[in-house]
């Protein structure tokens, strides 16, 4: 990471510090993309006055994050996460579907909206939260406006991401703003710690969400697998083909879920890797 001197430091704006205490003293530069990978690495070594203090710097960075195209996995897998007790000890075990959702263009919504995003970002996570209860699901993490759940069936999960898209399209939000999450769907075995879900199943359903588009439910190969029931009329699975995922070894293939009254035409998924060959489409 390029040294930041004291002056450079001291010509930088508020905006590209994630916590500034009440003395004025200006910790974790996020000015740029080593800087944010920086200030992921030490956000727990950094002594805050207070929590609020800390669930905002914490939002601050996972915003400077989204805008590098970092996926801060560590905000999933429990790093950042203390011992949840009770809560966790409750979370299924074994093979589950973990489906994760992210609010897209959410830093130009806080721009556009100012004092009314807090109240927009808490009907959001309300409107998933809702759901995901509704459709039997766990609610495993919740950080600024990304939303992390997991479910012992694929169905249920279904279930959910579907009830999510068709509520948060429904809902007229303040100023008129449009409001669209990205979801992602995995199946698989993590391992369940004290602190939370590890391992490379994790790992997967963030790329998958990351790779997503707003209004967009995207599944891995394995997410898609676990169906063996038939589908409700007028929802479809469509094979988007094979595409290489950050971090892992082997392309992906992924599916986008098709349903009335929900968005079917998207962009390509956001991968850094190269479009892989495609494969026959199944579903309209």
């Amino acid at each position: 990471m390029p040294t930041l001197s004291a002056t450079a430091r001291a010509r930088l704006p508020d905006s590209s510090f994630a916590y500034i205490d009440s003395r004025g003293r200006r910790r974790l530069p996020i000015n740029d993309i080593s800087h944010v990978r920086n200030a992921l690495a030490r956000f727990d070594q950094v002594d805050f006055e207070d929590d609020a203090a800390r669930e905002r710097a914490r939002e601050r960075l996972l915003r400077a994050a989204k805008k590098h195209g970092i996926v801060p996995l560590g905000f999933f897998d429990g790093q950042l996460r203390k011992a949840r007790g009770a809560n966790v000890r409750s979370l299924p075990r074994g093979t589950v579907t973990f489906l994760l959702t992210d609010i897209e263009g959410s830093t130009r919504l806080l721009e556009r909206l100012g004092d009314d995003y807090a109240g927009l970002l808490r009907d959001v996570r309300t409107t998933i939260r809702t759901s995901v209860r509704a459709s039997s699901g766990f609610e495993v993490d919740a950080r600024a406006d990304e939303f992390f759940a997991v479910f012992r069936r694929s169905t249920h999960a279904l279930e959910a991401a579907l009830a999510i898209q068709r509520a948060l399209q429904a809902t007229t939000w303040p100023q008129k703003a449009e409001v669209r999450v990205r979801i992602g769907m995995h199946t698989g075995r993590p391992t369940l710690t004290d602190t939370g879900y590890v391992g490379l199943a994790v790992h997967i359903a963030a790329r998958i969400c990351y790779a997503s588009h707003g209004g967009q439910i995207l599944l891995s190969s394995a997410a898609h697998d676990a169906f063996t029931e038939r589908l409700a009329e007028g929802i479809a699975f469509r094979s988007l083909g094979r595409y290489s995922l950050h971090g892992l070894a082997e392309p992906e293939a992924l599916f986008q879920i098709n349903a009335a009254g929900l968005t079917t035409k998207f962009p390509r998924p956001r991968t850094i890797g190269p479009l892989r060959r495609r494969t026959a489409r199944e579903g309209p």
